[in-house]
């Protein structure tokens, strides 16, 4: 499945090779495809390792960012998180950086996996209020830090391409969506002051999909491919994912304002309206987790 127009070829012949190249004595471990997102492939390889390979050699800064910032962030959070072993290097064949990572035992947040939604929500509030509070270590926002990724900044900069993406979802959604009042979600939040406060951590992407899940609650969280420095609006995003039990415990646990979650919401409605119109023909299983996302956000708005 190719989605980007420089993605770099990878299957298990390669990443085989990268192995004997460079860390030879796991190379005859067994290895098994363990899926794959917008921006990595994933191996698991032998019982406790997880090697990931990012599909374009310009997402190689987030395996960096992890591997630099996860180690020391970690002592900061009750659930378990991405433990880097090795940094791998670019080669002729495959031209980025990539990693191994220990690997994590536990299952995708969903409704076979989570017990009771609204202690998952709560959980989650719980992770991202110590990750928010951790400090930052000398870290800060700027562009030769790589940690000032566009969802801990301002809406308004994002509008010259949500915008046109919110015109693609009226095309290829409307007949089943009210993208009038996404759009009006979206410029409600263009319309407030932009958060003013200091900025924290941020992981920017709690998809479902990076919320790990053991006995029922939450018990790691992976992928900080979008780590950042910044303000928190976007990262409260994802609750729209989650069951309306699961968004309700989080916004109580985290005492977020009117205007924190109307600006969340906006992010929301964004990301998601941008993820139908990238995707659309070339990953399904996301655009329809997009779709869900803004499903959710409309019965939401419906109901308060």
């Amino acid at each position: 499945m190719t989605l980007h127009e420089n993605e770099i070829p990878v299957g298990e012949t390669l990443v085989r090779s990268l192995l004997k190249r460079q860390r030879p004595e796991w190379a005859g471990l067994p290895l098994a495809a363990a899926g794959a997102g917008t921006d990595n492939t994933m191996y698991r390889l032998g019982d406790d390792l997880l090697v990931r390979l990012p599909r374009t050699p310009d997402n190689g800064r987030s395996l960096r960012k992890e591997r630099e910032w996860l180690p020391r962030l970690a002592p900061f959070l009750k659930v378990s998180v991405p433990e880097p072993v090795h940094a791998g290097t670019p080669t002729e064949d495959y031209p980025a950086p990539w990693s191994v990572y220990r690997w994590i035992d536990g299952a995708e947040a969903g409704p076979d996996t989570v017990r009771d939604w609204a202690a998952f929500g709560a959980d989650l509030a719980e992770f991202v209020r110590a990750l928010h509070a951790a400090g930052l270590m000398g870290a800060s926002r700027s562009a030769d830090s790589g940690l000032d990724w566009y969802r801990g900044g301002a809406l308004a900069p994002c509008d010259d391409w949500i915008a046109p993406s919110l015109d693609d979802c009226r095309a290829l959604l409307g007949e089943e969506f009210d993208v009038d009042a996404l759009v009006g979600m979206w410029r409600a939040g263009l319309a407030l002051p932009e958060p003013s406060g200091p900025h924290g951590w941020l992981h920017g992407d709690l998809r479902p999909a990076n919320l790990l899940v053991r006995d029922g609650r939450l018990c790691a969280v992976i992928d900080f491919g979008g780590l950042s420095v910044g303000h928190p609006d976007a990262e409260h995003a994802a609750v729209w994912d989650l069951p309306a039990e699961a968004r309700q415990a989080y916004w109580d646990a985290l005492g977020l304002d009117e205007a924190t979650w109307i600006r969340a919401r906006a992010w929301a409605v964004g990301v998601a309206a941008s993820g139908v119109a990238y995707y659309r023909d070339g990953f399904p299983a996301f655009v329809a987790e997009c779709r869900t996302r803004l499903r959710h956000i409309l019965a939401d708005a419906r109901a308060r």
